[in-house]
């Protein structure tokens, strides 16, 4: 609707200094939007310097309202910015005339595109997501964006059978959180090979730019931005690969996100509001390992370190796997501690009604109308050559007093292993292993 408006703004003072803002007034400095957090006069006596710009005591708090700069606060002597402005009150007009007044046509188109547009953050059950996006939404790919809408905050394990989607899913619950402003910022943690599908994923079925963070990437941003620029700072959704998420660089950078979460002088609660893994049981700790009979403790590699300060940071979680346990109860109890530190810890008896509320698991045969092929098992009966079975015995022999000459149990050796694979393969990969 068209209506003529006239505002009252704040008026420069007398000496051609710009009108400082008042709290809540919202101002553009330095390139960006900013909401005016706090004003108070300068304290500090000035210097002689400072006495030919007028009126120099006025310390503006602000707060960034530009979607990548989101938590970001800047404090700055109000007098001395080039190019600030402040933004004119968008409240009730002072005048209107009735003659400015759209066709009742064209508004109610507009108002019924704002109402199409605007998502009922109340309903849980008024999924928005699956319409909005460009892929092919199933049935029971919505199981998971009803749990986490049903939840004040998103800690899913989605184990559900490998080609039923999971990465769909994933990115329904991401879309559907950020068109219901309960999320803004986004993490995806992956293995190398899958960080460009998640981008393209992200890209094309939901319309959502994520920026893949590595060495290359850095250069880039600190040619762009500067020495001292935090890529995980300046993007609002980023993808990470679990081999560069560990390194030193990596680290030094988040950290710096760490902290500015953790400051009380910030409204930012969390360094980032959704974390998604993919590929999960790569981050879980090592299997364990038994030594002289006792109990075995799994070992925390520096991918499961880095992961696990990573999810105690964000608000939401998703992790994905199709093969979350490993068989051994500590290293999914650790898993599943990063996913809800709450419900679970790391060592102690699993609580199957707390795994089930965490839990979405369906097998291909859980889905039978999609046709989906089923697995058959049908062994293959070989009989090794008389030559061939001599000729292992003789390796394994070998092997077992190599074994016993350096002092190492015949069982576990990775190298002997080996051997008796390239033997099994063919006689030229065990020659070439020779």
């Amino acid at each position: 609707m068209s209506i003529a408006v006239s505002h009252s703004t704040a008026s420069p003072s007398g000496h051609g200094v710009p009108g400082v803002p008042e709290q809540g007034q919202v101002v553009d400095v330095r390139g960006s939007t900013w909401a005016v957090a706090e004003v108070r006069e300068q304290g500090l006596p000035r210097s002689p310097g400072d006495e030919t710009v007028a009126g120099l005591n006025h310390v503006v708090t602000l707060q960034a309202l530009d979607e990548g700069r989101l938590g970001e606060e800047l404090t700055v002597v109000w007098e001395l910015e080039l190019g600030h402005t402040i933004t004119p009150d968008q409240g009730l007009p002072v005048t209107i005339q009735t003659e400015a007044f759209d066709d009742p046509n064209l508004l109610a188109g507009f108002v019924d595109a704002m109402r199409w547009g605007a998502v009922t953050s109340a309903d849980e059950r008024s999924f928005q997501a699956p319409f909005r996006s460009g892929a092919r939404v199933e049935a029971y790919q919505l199981e998971p964006l009803r749990r986490a809408l049903s939840a004040s905050r998103t800690n899913l394990l989605l184990a559900d059978d490998v080609g039923l989607g999971k990465t769909v899913e994933a990115g329904l619950v991401v879309q559907e959180l950020l068109l219901r402003h309960r999320a803004r910022t986004a993490i995806v943690v992956c293995p190398p090979s899958l960080a460009v599908k998640w981008q393209d994923e992200m890209r094309e079925k939901f319309g959502l730019d994520f920026t893949i963070i590595n060495s290359e990437r850095l250069r880039e941003v600190r040619r762009t931005y500067g020495l001292h620029a935090n890529p995980f700072q300046l993007f609002p959704r980023v993808i990470v690969s679990m081999a560069w998420l560990p390194k030193v660089r990596a680290q030094r950078m988040l950290r710096d996100v760490y902290a500015q979460a953790e400051a009380t002088n910030t409204a930012r609660r969390f360094a980032f509001d959704i974390l998604v893994v993919d590929e999960a049981h790569h981050v879980a700790p090592a299997s364990p390992s038994v030594v002289g009979g006792g109990r075995g403790y799994a070992v925390d590699t520096q991918r499961t370190i880095a992961v696990r300060e990573l999810a105690n940071r964000c608000e939401h979680r998703l992790f994905l796997s199709a093969t979350p346990h490993n068989g051994h109860p500590e290293s999914f109890t650790a898993l599943l501690e990063m996913i809800d530190s709450r419900r679970f810890s790391r060592g102690a008896l699993l609580d199957e009604k707390a795994l089930r509320q965490v839990t979405v698991r369906r097998l291909k045969s859980d889905v039978p109308d999609k046709g989906f092929q089923s697995r058959q098992v049908k062994p293959l009966p070989f009989e090794p050559a008389a030559d061939e079975q001599e000729m292992f015995a003789l390796l394994q022999r070998i092997l077992i007093d190599s074994a016993k000459a350096n002092g190492r149990g015949a069982s576990g050796d990775i190298t002997a292993m080996l051997f008796k694979k390239r033997f099994l393969s063919s006689p030229w990969s065990f020659a070439t292993t020779l």
